[in-house]
């Protein structure tokens, strides 16, 4: 056990938690209900995979809870299971108490990097990515001028062509081969636009989380989706302070940063009425703001405000009311769940809705649509193996013939797309807002036809 001299990182004192630090202790109540009945087990993904039991949810609650009764110490015996869990939250839905397994995975990791942080190599690393670039939009930009220029200039056609990527690792090539193509961010594009207008009489006025590897990877998807809000006659506000939504660090288990994150978009958003998210995990982040302010009144209140406002975008068109397109979109399409929505947020319906308002749309309900695709925020990087095998598993449901799947989630796109790859299909991976706004596009495009004027 490592010492501190701060007060709340020593061990607690009480015996109920005696081997945990007294700050971001995992929470009791949380694993209180849990009777090891076992419901969970054929909905997790890891253990499917291994059949092991410290890889299931109960194991890994029975795991965390023994910590806290000084069975355990927090050491790998913990650390491997805990950061094994993809925390999709799928045991949560099949658990009859619902017990919060992804909350208390999220507070062990916590407890894990207090007492093992990360060091050498892969401390440096973490601390790039987590600490110096996604919380910063210029560096972000930066990065997404490197890509487009890595893209446009040729230099990606001559790696590709000269076989120079065999030498990374072959998930990381494997994800090099399905980069979507980066366009220009919707925080710069925008830049000097306080308001997005409505297409016509506005109803609402929206904020708008821009994401930070989402305004990268995908600015094509933040362009589709306040071209959507838009047309619905929302207007759309994109604050200019916001930043990444902290996230991958809660599932790092660096919660400091996450809450220094929370923090500052609380602020960034205080005078919003509705901030729409067309990211899953970002969304269900969020909407667990109070989460990493339980021990702090003041920012708790101002979280739980805060959490409340944030919608996705699907359930926000749904239920303010949208306009079904009247073009066609002939594709046979199918439906992924995201884990952060389906599970994360009970978002399920809405999504499937706008796809069959959809003239033209085959839909096809998609086999086990709402289990893990093995993205996980970077569990695909950190855990290649694990993800492949869960990854593999997800295709097998996906029927051959679709020729769209749809979905709500950067990562899950980026990993679907891999599995589409592997398999050799042909089906297009889509974010389901990209298919509303295309629909509307066709829309436009027809009423701006001249007539044909008989003689």
């Amino acid at each position: 056990m490592v010492e501190s001299e701060n007060k709340s990182s020593l061990p607690c004192s009480s015996t109920s938690l005696s081997n945990y630090f007294e700050k971001d202790h995992p929470d009791e109540e949380k694993w209180a209900d849990c009777v090891h009945c076992g419901m969970c087990l054929e909905a997790c993904p890891t253990y499917l995979e291994t059949g092991q039991e410290q890889h299931s949810p109960r194991g890994r609650v029975h795991l965390i809870k023994s910590v806290a009764e000084g069975k355990l110490s927090l050491d790998e015996q913990l650390a491997d299971p805990v950061f094994q869990c993809l925390d999709c939250r799928a045991c949560t839905t099949a658990c009859p108490a619902d017990v919060d397994v992804g909350g208390l995975i999220e507070e062990a990791r916590g407890q894990i990097r207090e007492a093992m942080p990360l060091k050498g190599w892969r401390g440096a690393i973490s601390n790039f990515f987590l600490k110096g670039l996604f919380p910063h939009q210029n560096r972000m930009q930066t990065i997404s001028g490197l890509l487009k220029f890595y893209q446009q200039s040729g230099v990606q056609k001559v790696i590709r062509q000269t076989g120079a990527l065999k030498v990374m690792p072959s998930h990381l090539a494997g994800m090099e081969s399905i980069m979507p193509e980066v366009k220009t961010s919707v925080q710069k594009k925008y830049k000097d636009i306080e308001v997005i207008p409505a297409k016509g009489i506005p109803k609402a006025r929206v904020s708008m989380l821009t994401g930070c590897i989402m305004d990268v990877m995908f600015s094509d998807i933040n362009e589709s989706t306040i071209n959507v809000l838009t047309h619905n006659d929302n207007e759309v506000v994109i604050p200019k302070n916001q930043t990444c939504c902290g996230a991958l660090h809660v599932h790092a288990g660096d919660r400091d940063t996450g809450r220094t994150l929370a923090k500052q978009n609380i602020e960034a958003f205080k005078d919003s009425e509705k901030v729409v998210v067309n990211a899953a995990g970002c969304g269900c982040a969020l909407k667990e703001y109070p989460e990493l302010f339980k021990d702090d009144p003041e920012w708790k209140a101002k979280a739980e405000e805060f959490s409340e406002k944030v919608e996705d975008v699907s359930k926000y068109l749904y239920d303010s009311g949208y306009e079904k397109p009247k073009s066609e979109i002939n594709k046979r399409i199918t439906y992924h769940d995201a884990c952060h929505l389906a599970h994360g947020q009970g978002v399920r319906h809405e999504p499937r809705q706008l796809l069959k308002d959809i003239p033209g749309v085959e839909y096809t309900e998609l086999s086990n649509a709402d289990t893990c695709c093995g993205s996980a925020g970077i569990y695909n990087l950190t855990n290649p193996e694990m993800a492949g095998a869960v990854l593999d598993r997800k295709m097998e449901h996906v029927p051959e013939d679709v020729e769209m799947i749809s979905m709500g989630n950067p990562g899950c796109m980026l990993q679907m797309a891999m599995g589409v790859q592997k398999y050799g299909r042909r089906s297009e991976i889509v974010h389901t807002i990209q298919l509303l706004d295309w629909a509307y596009q066709k829309d436009k495009q027809a009423n701006e036809k001249p007539e044909t004027v008989k003689g």
